[in-house]
Parts: structure tokens; C-alpha cells; sequence
């Protein structure tokens, strides 16, 4: 079955960078988008970043300039790379794998489609 398992979060100051992984296992389909979205306490999860199979990278706008999405296919490895944190970062962070991707505007961050997800892990930011 598949498993995604987030590793990387942590306490950092205001400024600073993280880099999340997240190892995914248990499937071969050719064609997906993985993820990464977040919770903060009280609020809704949202959606950070996704790339598809192919490479195509997707931001939130409140993300873009700052964190990056990549992937090592040879590795199943998923990153997040975030850079000049700000404290409302600070929520736990998801990985999620969506094997049937859909396309258009309202689809890439929509978390509602993405049908795996990790356990998370958590980062915060102190100010």
C-alpha cells in the first residue's frame, strides 16, 4: 500500500530555513502530483506546493520566492526547501500524493483530491 513518510520539520527563528522530505513508497504509476500543504492550529489545511510527474512545480501565492518543491525520482523522495521562514509558517506539514491528477487552475493546491497522505511533521517559527 502506499505510505508517505514526512521527515525535517523543526524550531527555527524567523529568517531561517528548513528543508522537508518525504519518502513515498507502495505505488508505479507513471503519472501523478505530489504535495506538500500545512495546518496551522484552528485553521483549515492548505495547500503549499505540488509538481507532477513531469516536473510542473505549483506555489501558493503567500509561498512563492520563498520555498521550493522538488523531487528525486531515483530516491521517491519528496523536498520542500523553505527559506526567510516567517512565523506564520509555524503549522504541521503534510506530504500528499494524488495518483489521478487533474488539470486547470482550481485542481493543483485542492486538497480534496490528493487521496494519500503523511503522518507530517511539525515547524516552527519564533519570531
Amino acid at each position: 500500500q502506499v505510505q508517505l513518510v514526512e521527515s525535517g520539520g523543526g524550531s527555527v527563528q524567523a529568517g531561517g530555513s528548513l528543508r522537508l522530505s518525504c519518502v513515498a513508497s507502495g505505488y508505479t504509476y507513471r503519472r501523478y502530483r505530489m504535495g506538500w500543504f500545512r495546518q496551522a492550529p484552528g485553521k483549515e489545511r492548505e495547500g503549499v506546493a505540488t509538481i507532477d510527474s513531469d516536473g510542473t512545480t505549483r506555489y501558493a501565492e503567500f509561498v512563492k520566492g520563498r520555498f521550493s518543491i522538488s523531487q528525486d525520482n531515483a530516491e521517491n523522495t519528496l523536498y520542500l526547501q523553505m527559506n526567510s521562514l516567517k512565523p506564520d509558517d509555524t503549522a504541521m506539514y503534510y506530504c500528499a500524493l494524488d495518483l489521478y491528477p487533474r488539470y486547470g487552475a482550481s485542481w493543483y493546491l485542492e486538497r480534496g483530491v490528493f487521496g494519500y497522505w503523511g503522518q507530517g511533521t511539525q515547524v516552527t517559527v519564533s519570531s
